[in-house]
C-alpha cells in the first residue's frame, strides 16, 4: 500500500477511533456531571497528575522505541512487555505507601483510598501496552475501534449506574479502572500476542537508551500539564479544581480527538521516512495545516458559544467555569503544534533534544505561575496561555533546523487559518449577542451552523489549500 493511501486509511479508522470514543465519552460525562457535584470532580483532577506520572513511568518510552525501530521481534516485544511490567507493579506500591501523604498536602483524606483503588490502572494497562504498540506500528486502528468503544461503553454504564446509586466519587473510580480492565481483556484475546519467557539485556537497552529521555520528558510534561490541577487544589477549594478539570476536558475533546489521531498516523508514518527531509517536510506541512485549519473554528466557536454550552451541558452548577474555559480555547489552538513538533525529534531519533526542550519549557512553566498565582485562577490560566505562545517558538527551534522550516515560516502557513476562523467566531459573537434571551439549545445551533457557514465560505473565498485536501479526505 502507498504511503498516502496507508495514511488515509489510517486516518479514517484512528478518527473513527477517537471521535467514536470521545463521542460515547462525552455523553458518559454529561450524564456523569449531572448527577454528581464538581467537588466530587475535583478530587480526581487532584489525583490526576499522579495517575499521569505512574503512567508515564511504566510506558518508559520503551513502545515508542517499539514503533520507531524497523524490524523488532519476540524477543523485542517480550523484553519491554515484562520490563513495563516490573515497572508497573513498583510504581504501584510506591504510590500505594505514598497515598496518605497525598491526602495531607491536598487536606483531602478521601483521596488516600480514591489513590490506592485507581492507581491500580498501572498494572491492568501493562499488561496490554505492547499489544496496542503492536497495533499502532501496524497501523491498525481498525481493530483498535473496536476494542476501545465496547471497553468505554461497559465501564460509562458502571460509572452511571454507580453514580445513580450514589457512590459519589467512586463511581468515577471504579469507571476508571474497569475500562482499563475491560481493554486489557479484549487486547489479548483478540491481537493473538502474547509475551514469550524471554528477557534481552542487549535489546533492553537498545530500546531504552532511546526511550528513558522520553520517559523523562513525558514525566516533565505530566507534571506540567497537571500543575495547575495541583496549584488549585492545594489553595483553593475543590469545586474550583472541578470546575477548571471540566473546562480544560472540554477544551481537549476537539484538541486531543484531532491531534492525538493524527499524532497515532504521523508517528509511525513520519518514521517510515524520516531519512527524506523533502517528503517529511512536505507531510508535516500538510498534516498542521489541515489540524489547524479544523481545529481553530472549533476551539474559537466554543469559546464564543460557552455560556449555552456549559447551560445545556452541564447545567447552570457548572456556568463558573465559563471564563476558564474561554481562555483555554486559545490556549488550545497551538497544542498540535507543539506535538507535531516534537515528532520530528522523536523520528530523527533525537529523544535528548526532546528532554532538552522540556526542561527549559518547565522552567518557564514555574516562572509564570509565580508571578501569575498572585492573580487568582484567572491569572494563572492567562499565565498558560502565555506559557503556550512561547513553548512553540521553543519547540519549533531543533524541528526547523531539521526540516528547514522555522517558527516564522510555520507561523507565515497557519495565521490565514487562524485569522479567519477569528472573523467568523465575530459574527457568531455578534449573532448570539441578539439571541441571549432565547434557549440555550436554539443559541447553540444557530452560531454554529452560522459559523461554519461563514468559515467555509471564506475558505471558499479565499481559496486555502487546507479546504481543498480536506474536501478530498472526506471523499475518500
Amino acid at each position: 500500500m502507498s504511503l498516502r493511501k496507508t495514511a488515509v486509511s489510517g486516518m479514517f479508522w484512528t478518527f473513527g477511533q477517537q471521535f467514536g470514543t470521545q463521542a460515547i465519552g462525552f455523553v458518559i460525562s454529561i450524564v456523569l456531571a449531572r448527577i454528581l457535584i464538581p467537588e466530587e470532580f475535583g478530587l480526581i483532577g487532584m489525583i490526576s497528575v499522579f495517575i499521569g506520572i505512574g503512567t508515564s513511568l511504566v510506558n518508559s518510552g520503551l513502545t515508542q522505541s517499539l514503533i520507531r525501530a524497523p524490524d523488532p521481534d519476540q524477543e523485542d516485544y517480550s523484553t519491554v512487555f515484562f520490563f513495563n511490567l516490573a515497572g508497573s507493579i513498583i510504581i504501584y506500591w510506591v504510590l500505594f505507601f505514598t497515598a496518605p501523604f497525598i491526602a495531607v498536602f491536598f487536606a483531602q483524606p478521601a483521596l488516600t483510598e480514591i489513590s490506592r483503588i485507581y492507581c491500580l490502572t498501572f498494572i491492568i494497562s501493562a499488561f496490554s501496552d505492547v499489544q496496542l504498540t503492536r497495533l499502532t506500528k501496524e497501523m491498525n486502528f481498525k481493530l483498535q475501534l473496536t476494542i476501545a468503544i465496547p471497553s468505554l461503553i461497559g465501564s460509562g454504564l458502571l460509572g452511571v449506574f454507580l453514580a445513580y446509586m450514589g457512590y459519589g466519587v467512586w463511581s468515577l473510580v471504579w469507571m476508571g479502572v474497569s475500562q482499563s480492565f475491560l481493554s486489557t481483556v479484549q487486547l489479548w484475546i483478540r491481537t493473538g500476542w502474547t509475551p514469550s519467557l524471554m528477557f534481552n539485556i542487549a535489546k533492553f537497552r537498545y530500546h531504552f537508551k532511546f526511550g528513558y529521555k522520553l520517559t523523562l520528558s513525558g514525566l516533565l510534561d505530566t507534571i506540567f500539564t497537571n500543575i495547575y490541577q495541583i496549584i488549585i487544589g492545594r489553595f483553593f477549594l475543590p469545586a474550583q479544581v472541578g470546575f477548571y478539570t471540566r473546562a480544560d476536558s472540554l477544551k481537549q475533546l476537539p484538541v486531543s480527538n484531532i491531534s492525538i489521531a493524527l499524532n497515532k498516523i504521523s508517528y509511525p508514518l513520519f518514521a517510515s521516512i524520516q531519512n527524506d527531509d523533502a517528503r517529511l517536510k512536505k507531510g508535516y506541512k500538510q498534516i498542521m495545516q489541515m489540524v489547524i485549519f479544523v481545529i481553530a473554528p472549533v476551539l474559537i466557536f466554543m469559546g464564543v458559544l460557552a455560556e449555552p454550552l456549559f447551560g445545556f451541558l452541564f447545567t447552570a452548577k457548572w456556568l463558573p467555569a465559563v471564563p476558564y474555559f474561554q481562555i483555554l480555547c486559545l490556549t488550545g489552538i497551538l497544542y498540535p503544534l507543539h506535538a507535531y513538533n516534537l515528532n520530528i525529534l522523536n523520528v530523527k531519533g533525537r529523544s535528548d533534544l526532546f528532554l532538552k526542550l522540556e526542561i527549559i519549557k518547565k522552567i518557564l512553566v514555574v516562572i509564570l505561575i509565580l508571578v501569575s498565582i498572585k492573580f487568582g485562577i484567572l491569572g494563572l490560566i492567562w499565565g498558560q496561555l502565555f506559557a503556550s505562545v512561547l513553548a512553540f517558538f521553543i519547540n519549533t527551534h531543533y524541528s526547523g533546523k531539521f526540516l528547514k522550516y522555522n517558527a516564522w515560516q510555520q507561523i507565515k502557513d497557519i495565521m490565514p487559518l487562524i485569522l479567519l476562523a477569528f472573523v467568523a467566531g465575530v459574527f457568531v459573537w455578534w449573532l448570539d449577542y441578539g439571541l441571549r434571551d432565547y434557549p440555550d439549545i436554539f443559541r447553540l445551533i444557530s452560531g454554529g451552523v452560522v459559523g461554519l457557514l461563514i468559515y467555509l465560505g471564506l475558505s471558499l473565498l479565499f481559496k486555502i489549500e487546507s479546504f481543498g485536501e480536506f474536501k478530498k479526505i472526506i471523499l475518500r
